[in-house]
């Protein structure tokens, strides 16, 4: 019986977890440059099977009813999405597959890079092109900060090469890295690697930059709130199911564990 409860909890506890990945997708929904999170729940092992070694005795029916579920790490999707066109000359989406590169905190190494598709940028006091959301700077194909003049209109074409004047200033850097999936979210919209993966960085030429517009968030508002109903019915179903249990390990205890 209490194998039931544990399967119950294992349950309900993948709920919660998807719960919380598709209300943060949902959170998102209008963030620009936004890129899914996908919930990956696996199937658990009997215990038998998961500690294989530890001598573990073997129940062949319950084994039967596997091990329960469990969840996987989160994956990210890169899908292309959708642009919007805002008019604004510093506007830029991304139209294939890549990274602008921003610097994040002092210092020139792979530590410091991180990837964004959020192509709000702006102008800072000192004339530093820098994502608008965070303020951290955007980096050319040397990752060097850009420098623009903030009275000159800025013409940037579908290469990401930067004019002003009808003067070539720099080229905004366009990258990857080779294995898309190591890179993880770290706050302000982008992504990153360890060092070493960001440091090994690849420039990409099949991608195009579109000046006055931006990359709309990844979510299907009415996928996402359809992810989270099925996610709220099964932490619910999971509840009912340990209180089942619980009723019955009480009624158990009462019937059989009287004295005589």
């Amino acid at each position: 019986m209490q194998y039931g409860l544990y399967l119950a909890a294992s349950g309900m506890m993948t709920g919660m977890h998807r719960l919380d990945v598709h209300a943060n997708n949902l959170a998102n929904v209008e963030t620009v440059g936004f890129k899914l999170d996908v919930a990956s729940p696996r199937q658990r092992d009997p215990a038998r099977i998961e500690q294989r070694g530890s001598g573990v005795s073997a129940n062949r029916m319950l084994e039967q009813l596997g091990g329960g579920v469990l969840m996987s790490q989160s994956r990210i999707n890169f899908r292309q999405s959708t642009l919007e066109v805002t008019g604004n000359p510093l506007d830029v989406a991304l139209q294939g597959t890549g990274f602008m590169v921003v610097r994040d905190g002092s210092g020139s190494n792979g530590d410091t890079l991180r990837f964004t598709r959020d192509g709000r940028l702006t102008l800072n006091k000192e004339g530093t092109l820098v994502q608008a959301s965070s303020g951290k700077p955007v980096l050319d194909t040397r990752d060097r900060p850009i420098t623009l003049l903030a009275d000159l209109p800025v013409d940037i074409d579908t290469d990401g090469n930067v004019r002003q004047g009808g003067n070539l200033v720099t080229q905004i850097q366009l990258a990857n890295i080779r294995d898309s999936s190591a890179l993880r979210k770290r706050g302000d919209n982008l992504f990153s690697a360890d060092a070493k993966t960001m440091t090994a960085k690849q420039p990409v030429t099949t991608a195009m930059f579109n000046q006055g517009a931006v990359e709309r968030s990844g979510v299907d508002p009415v996928k996402t709130i359809m992810d989270v109903g099925r996610a709220e019915r099964a932490v619910s179903g999971g509840a009912r199911m340990i209180s089942t249990y619980d009723e019955l390990i009480g009624k158990t205890i009462n019937t059989f564990g009287k004295v005589s």
